[in-house]
């Protein structure tokens, strides 16, 4: 044994006096480690390190893929010189989102003669601008714009003309009535169109100037894929009409997917709807990926007629059940193999109307066919099961619960769920005298009463509870340690009230009523959230509409045990009169030394006061935050201090309370103190209230707006990237 002991000793030793460094790792493990750093570091900061590095990152397989989306730090000046250097080398160019960079940075991109693919989506891009670029870059076949008001397609030239008719992939923005470049793609087999033209529009006849004859009709004769994203508003729903009207003239032949999202009422379902389903589902040796159509467009008719020849990888039948009519029993009935499907989204799409009322038109989850739904689709990556209810029934068991069944997708990286499903009990029985007390009224006094009363108790460490009150906090637990044990790499998970609806609004003003919560979402609390602790890779987590939640000490645990979460989003947690687990929460923030996106705190009555402030400028690595909340207050001092403190922060949106003149000049405050240092900078301080709010968002960078501002469920939204 002393031998051993001193062996191990002279290992240790020998290993101390060994110096290793960076030049003794080989080139291949340095080339995977450099490709994790943004192209515009290589070139100014790491390349100056020595020189060994500097002749690594003149290697081509870190040039050829330059990608600066989300990459804030890159301001003109590196953006230019990285276009310089690398140019003869780019094939793949990622300027997605860079809303800051200036016209004239974006007029560098001409030096990359080897470009295939550009993202230029979020960039100041004009007619004349893009038609230079398309005039230099004759390799591109595939492009990212956005089109905005003013855009002219004649302004294109000749060359301009030739280099559109050779894509094959196009990505265009609308934020006008138009139909972009599309009639000079000839050749498209991807088109991504995502339709954000305000209201305005319409009443200055914007989508009249589209109906003017073939020569602006789209070119759809070799497409493959066909999506569209539309923003609310009649005017985006017409001009998908006008785009789908294409549809009824010539049926392409190999479409393999469609993906519609449209929020609100649908346009009417074309004519030629049946006769594109027959084609995508009947050519030969065509599956179809993915499908996605408007709620009222989708019937057991036209899922029967996909499904008929392969199950799609992508799936989005969100809020699509109607009597008569439910997707998910289809799916598992068309006696298809199901293993290729990966991410499905059956958001709001139950059996039908749930027996107790706690919303109107809420929906109960098909909990028995969801179950079926795991036997079958064991390789699913992306599930979407939120803005239903699944209640539990006793006596059932552990194996009985809907967890027990999610636990095994092993494969599952994102989940969107109810709060009420992670109930393990009903909710105590409401008085005779309380009948007609509304739920509603009952979280408005949550943080008033004991934990005693409500029946819900606050988590405890294992130190302040007795072996057995300690087994039975355990118990309390046991419906969600299935999915723990059973989906260990789950990245992102999301819990949300049936029924939420944030105060933050898109084109409507700010919501001054809270919906309702499910009584069963009160026996969801603190307990619970400490267990989802043991997700050790969470990176992404939303909580939303959690009234069972007192002090929120689960918080605490929650964050201790998810040590790489990237984005936190809370909104509506206990009590809705006052934030009862402020000082948590800030203790809670300690941890997260990881996040990078507080993407909303979202709160009734919230002060974002100095303590706020000074526990989130423990967060080194954030760069956006949004905070929400009617009623709220938020100290400027606090705010410009929390920036100084925070030098990666890039984006500060707060929309609370307090008068305009105060929000404006503190928005101008940080905005002249921080914008030099931080080109990327967006500040949006305006009182919720408001009635010109709207006007307000529709001024914001895209990218901030649909990623963070804007609240929704985001598992299984978009198809899986190919």
């Amino acid at each position: 044994m002393d031998n051993q002991i001193e062996t191990a000793l002279c290992c240790s030793d020998s290993i101390s006096q060994t110096s290793v460094t960076i030049s003794d790792f080989s080139d291949e493990i340095l080339l995977n480690i450099l490709r994790f750093i943004p192209s515009h570091d290589l070139m100014l900061n790491v390349s100056q390190v020595c020189q060994k590095l500097r002749i690594l990152c003149l290697d081509k397989s870190l040039r050829a893929h330059v990608h600066l989306h989300k990459e804030y730090t890159a301001n003109d000046d590196a953006v230019k010189q990285l276009l310089r250097n690398f140019s003869s080398d780019i094939q793949t160019l990622n300027l997605s989102g860079c809303y800051w960079l200036a016209g004239s940075t974006v007029d560098q991109v001409t030096r990359c003669k080897a470009l295939v693919s550009l993202d230029l989506s979020g960039c100041r891009l004009t007619s004349v601008r893009l038609s230079h670029l398309l005039t230099s870059l004759r390799s591109l076949r595939s492009l990212a714009l956005d089109v905005c008001p003013g855009f002219d397609l004649h302004h294109l030239s000749a060359e301009g003309k030739s280099a559109l008719a050779r894509l094959q992939e196009l990505k265009q923005t609308l934020l006008t009535p138009s139909y972009g470049v599309v009639p000079c793609c000839s050749a498209l087999r991807r088109l991504h169109l995502y339709l954000e033209a305000s209201e305005g529009w319409r009443e200055a006849g914007g989508c009249a100037q589209l109906m003017v004859g073939q020569s602006s009709v789209p070119h759809y004769q070799n497409l493959r894929w066909f999506s569209a994203r539309l923003a609310p508003g009649e005017v985006n729903r017409t001009l998908l009409a006008l785009y789908l009207a294409v549809f009824s003239m010539r049926v392409p032949e190999g479409l393999m997917g469609l993906v519609l999202s449209v929020p609100g009422p649908a346009p009417p379902r074309p004519v030629a709807m049946m006769a594109l389903m027959e084609s995508m589902a009947s050519t030969v040796g065509n599956t179809v990926s993915a499908l996605q159509l408007p709620r009222t467009w989708l019937d057991g008719a036209i899922l029967g007629r996909v499904l008929a020849h392969g199950c799609p990888t992508y799936l989005n039948v969100s809020r699509c059940s109607s009597p008569g009519f439910n997707p998910l029993h289809v799916l598992l009935s068309a006696g298809r193999d199901l293993t290729p499907l990966q991410s499905l989204n059956l958001r709001g799409c139950g059996r039908g109307p749930l027996a107790e009322s706690c919303g109107k038109g809420e929906e109960e989850m098909d909990a028995e066919s969801v179950k079926s739904l795991t036997e079958c689709c064991p390789h699913l990556i992306h599930l979407n099961l939120s803005a239903t209810h699944y209640h539990h029934a006793l006596p059932a068991g552990q194996d009985g619960h809907l967890c027990g069944a999610l636990g095994r997708l092993t494969s599952l990286c994102s989940l969107a769920l109810p709060v009420c499903a992670l109930a393990q009990s009903p909710p105590a029985p409401v008085n005779t005298q309380d009948s007609n007390t509304d739920h509603s009224s009952r979280s408005l006094l949550l943080g008033l009463k004991k934990s005693s009363r409500i029946g819900v108790p606050t988590y405890r460490t294992a130190t302040e509870v007795t072996v057995g009150q300690g087994e039975e906090r355990q118990d309390r637990g046991l419906c969600i340690q299935p999915l723990l044990q059973g989906c260990p790499y789950l990245v992102e998970l999301e819990l949300i009230g049936a029924g939420f609806s944030s105060a933050m609004p898109r084109n409507e003003p700010a919501i001054r009523k809270d919906p309702a919560a499910c009584p069963w979402s009160y026996n969801v609390g603190d307990s619970e959230l400490a267990a989802l602790g043991g997700m050790k890779f969470l990176r992404k987590l939303t909580l939303a509409h959690l009234p069972g939640v007192l002090k929120g000490t689960g918080l605490i645990k929650l964050v201790q045990g998810c040590k790489d979460l990237c984005v936190l989003s809370l909104a509506n947690l206990g009590s809705l009169k006052t934030m009862n687990y402020m000082q948590t929460l800030l203790e809670a923030l300690s941890h997260c030394t990881q996040l990078r996106d507080l993407s909303r705190l979202e709160q009734p009555y919230f002060n974002a006061n100095a303590a706020f402030f000074g526990a989130l400028s423990q967060c080194h690595q954030l760069q956006r935050v949004c905070l929400v909340s009617r009623h709220g207050t938020f100290q400027p001092a606090a705010v410009v201090s929390f920036m100084l403190s925070c030098a990666d922060v890039i984006m500060c949106h707060m929309f609370m309370g307090g008068t305009l003149v105060a929000c404006k000049t503190l928005q101008k405050t940080l905005l002249e103190s921080f914008s030099i240092t931080r080109p990327a900078l967006s500040v949006v301080i305006y009182p919720l209230m408001h009635e010109d709010l709207a006007n307000v968002i529709r001024g914001m960078p895209l990218c901030h707006l649909d990623e963070i501002t804007l609240f929704k469920s985001r598992v299984a939204e978009e198809p899986i990237k190919q």
